[in-house]
């Protein structure tokens, strides 16, 4: 068995460089396209059940889309993913100031963060596992970080199984912090399709999520899930309790948009985070990593002001976020672990989207 990878030119930059664009295939029916700006899932088609294949990744045509888009689809999100409150934290003694970009709050490392960057396609391989290696340096003083931080993402196709998984790593010659993740956005169902991502079921094997204050920033309160809309360790369809305006975190957040806890520290490899499943179409998404968060976001704010790769412009729940990483505004808060990185260590969060399909229950 053997994968393909191709590299192509996806755009220009208004200051000349070139966007490039490589698309991984494998022999199970899988497509994945990788774009350097932003280190994007550009687009992912998969079989249903019946063997046709959607693409299920919300994503753009264009290269014009990806610098004015500002939902973050598809793209990876640092140097810190998620929210730091007041865009404040101490270091070794020192306070560091990073943008403001999410009410009184930083999001996703500023603006721009890395989302908004060229990374360098450094390797693209192909054979039994075709991957693309994608780096970005992001400088000392970044965005107010500190240390000059090397960074790298790592998309690999598997041939056995429908399995992307991205490696993102990263080293620096400071301390500093780094919480990356992948910002992609799903519809099992197909980023054209007439329905949204409120029907597919979710389970996300957690006992407990973070509450939050009105501007999306944790409490510090681990709070059980039982009994509330945020309880999903057995399937659920997103949209049942998305506006049950019964509970006060589903108001504040407009509907879900809150970190599950499924650990308390990095694991050495891969597990179970979320699964979602789309019952008309059968496909099923297994997300697993090694980090002990998973941010779930319900595509609350998508406002039909962009349109997708298909022409529909994408709307309010019109797909779901699974960002593995570690908990928001975890370097104000030493009760929820650390993302700390020390020169000589390695920073790692390996990702897994482990594709399937469900057929259709027996008839009795």
């Amino acid at each position: 068995m053997a994968g393909g990878a191709v590299r192509e030119r996806f755009g220009t930059l208004p200051d000349g460089r070139i966007v490039d664009s490589v698309t991984l295939t494998n022999d199970r029916g899988m497509t994945v396209r990788i774009v350097a700006f932003g280190a994007a899932i550009q687009a992912l088609t998969v079989p249903d059940r019946e063997g046709r294949p959607a693409d299920v990744a919300l994503g753009f045509p264009d290269l014009e889309a990806y610098l004015t888009q500002s939902e973050y689809i598809g793209v990876t999100v640092g140097r810190v993913a998620n929210r730091i409150a007041l865009g404040r934290f101490a270091l070794d003694g020192s306070t560091c100031q990073v943008p403001v970009n999410n009410g009184a709050n930083s999001l996703h490392g500023g603006t721009p963060g890395f989302d908004k960057m060229l990374w360098d396609v450094v390797e693209v391989r192909s054979g039994p596992a075709p991957s693309v290696t994608l780096g970005h340096v992001s400088p000392d003083g970044d965005q107010g970080f500190p240390g000059e931080l090397t960074a790298t993402a790592v998309y690999t196709l598997d041939q056995q199984t429908n399995t992307l998984s991205v490696e993102y790593r990263a080293a620096t010659d400071r301390p500093t912090i780094v919480n990356l993740t992948s910002h992609a956005y799903w519809n099992l169902a197909g980023e054209g399709a007439e329905q949204g991502a409120m029907g597919h079921l979710l389970t996300i094997p957690g006992d407990h999520y973070l509450p939050t204050d009105p501007g999306a920033i944790p409490t510090g309160e681990f709070r059980p899930v039982a009994g509330t809309p945020f309880d999903f360790r057995t399937p659920a369809a997103v949209g049942t309790r998305v506006r049950d305006s019964s509970d006060e975190q589903i108001r504040l957040g407009k509907g879900y948009d809150h970190n599950w806890v499924i650990a308390r520290e990095p694991s050495s490899g891969p597990r179970l985070l979320a699964r979602v499943e789309e019952p008309h179409s059968g496909r099923v998404m297994e997300v697993h990593s090694n980090q002990p968060g998973i941010q779930f976001y319900s595509g609350n704010f998508l406002d039909g002001s962009t349109a997708g790769k298909a022409g529909r412009l994408y709307r309010q729940g019109d797909a779901v976020v699974l960002e593995p990483q570690m908990f928001p505004d975890t370097p104000n808060r030493p009760e929820f672990g650390s993302v700390r990185l020390e020169p000589g260590d390695t920073y790692r969060n390996l990702i897994q989207f482990r594709f399937s399909a469900e057929p259709l229950p027996a008839r009795r």
